[in-house]
């Protein structure tokens, strides 16, 4: 077994935080609290179902007898109804601004709990528990939260950064097979925005959750989207920055949406939409069509999809992303890659272009 990555630290100046790795961090989770209580804070936690069930004894190690609030599983959850009961649990407990949330889950529940604890008393901490392969390497680090609509994906939210993140790898040893692939499309997503040799060992040998170099691997996803936050926070860069890593996000997004949220696993639209993203790449001559056949390889061997499961509209896909956030000035910005581990934003895309990679993933 390889040894455990060190710490990582988010700089961000006063609202800087670490990233811990361990297998098991639910003594150290339980040391957090227990330093708040001393200095007299409390905690709440909010989690699903799922880890409710399938995490009793770390949850009962890490937490105790904190209050918590559990939801059901699920992209439908990633909602304002949602996000009003997490608020009405907040309050009900009275918490102030010197107490804290501490949000144990995927990235449904992580971008549900702190959009909450943004909005709590306009602010409150907390601290950030992935239970996902996905989760661990994307959606707990970098501070942005918010909620689903019905007109689009994550179109409400807010940048609150955590006070600290836990990635606790054997949260990974219970996780179905079908989420713990779909994480693998964001690590996918690194090794094709920034780090070539990253890419190039998935290629060469897929990992699984009982690779010992897994670990190392979650580590380096964390540091690349660290360096991006850090340079980029508030994704304003206008040609790059963090916006890099919306890579294949766009056409994930509107997948999600047109086949209504939970037909597709986020990290499952995000796969679709890589492979798209590769396809448009190829059209605007950046890349060669050797290269899109191993984005689609890379994919396969990690047990992803790189085509829709069954047809969906072109038109509606369309029109779900001309409603994205990532639009400006009515522009819809795509992330393409110019090699296999360096990309770039770019607006001026031919929309035919963006119809014809539509037709090539499946889109009716």
């Amino acid at each position: 077994m390889d040894a455990m990555p060190e710490p990582l630290l988010v700089k961000l100046g006063e609202r800087s935080y670490p990233i811990i790795f361990g297998p098991d961090l639910a003594p150290g989770i339980r040391e957090t609290a227990q330093a708040l209580a001393a200095a007299g804070g409390k905690i709440a936690v909010l989690t699903d179902r799922q880890v409710a069930e399938k995490q009793g004894p770390f949850l009962r190690l890490a937490l105790g007898d904190a209050p918590a609030l559990v939801l059901p599983a699920g992209e439908e959850t990633k909602s304002l109804a949602s996000l009003g009961r997490v608020l009405d649990f907040l309050a009900e407990r009275k918490l102030s601004r010197t107490d804290a949330l501490l949000v144990v889950g995927g990235g449904v529940i992580g971008d549900l709990g702190g959009f909450a604890a943004a909005s709590y008393l306009r602010g409150i901490d907390f601290y950030q528990v992935p239970t996902t392969l996905l989760a661990m390497v994307d959606s707990s680090v970098g501070g942005k939260t918010g909620v689903n609509l019905a007109a689009g994906k994550n179109l409400v939210g807010a940048f609150h950064q955590p006070r600290g993140v836990f990635v606790s790898t054997g949260l990974l040893a219970t996780l179905p097979a079908r989420e713990f692939a779909a994480g693998f499309a964001e690590v996918v997503k690194y090794g094709l925005l920034g780090d070539a040799s990253l890419f190039a060992e998935l290629e060469r040998e897929p990992l699984t959750a009982s690779s010992p170099g897994l670990p190392a691997v979650i580590r380096r996803c964390c540091a690349i989207k660290a360096g991006l936050v850090e340079a980029d926070e508030r994704e304003l860069a206008p040609e790059g920055g963090r916006a890099l890593l919306n890579l294949g996000h766009t056409f994930a997004h509107a997948i999600e949406q047109v086949a209504g949220y939970g037909n597709y696993l986020h990290g499952e639209a995000v796969a679709i939409g890589l492979a798209a993203a590769a396809r448009l790449s190829l059209k605007l001559g950046l890349i060669p069509a050797t290269d899109v056949a191993r984005v689609d390889a890379v994919l396969a061997a990690h047990c992803l999809p790189s085509r829709l499961r069954e047809p969906l509209r072109q038109e509606s896909l369309r029109a779900a992303m001309a409603s994205d956030k990532k639009v400006r000035s009515g522009s819809l910005r795509f992330v393409v890659m110019r090699s296999l581990g360096s990309a770039f934003v770019r607006a001026d895309v031919d929309p035919a272009a963006v119809d014809a990679c539509l037709r090539e993933i499946g889109a009716g």
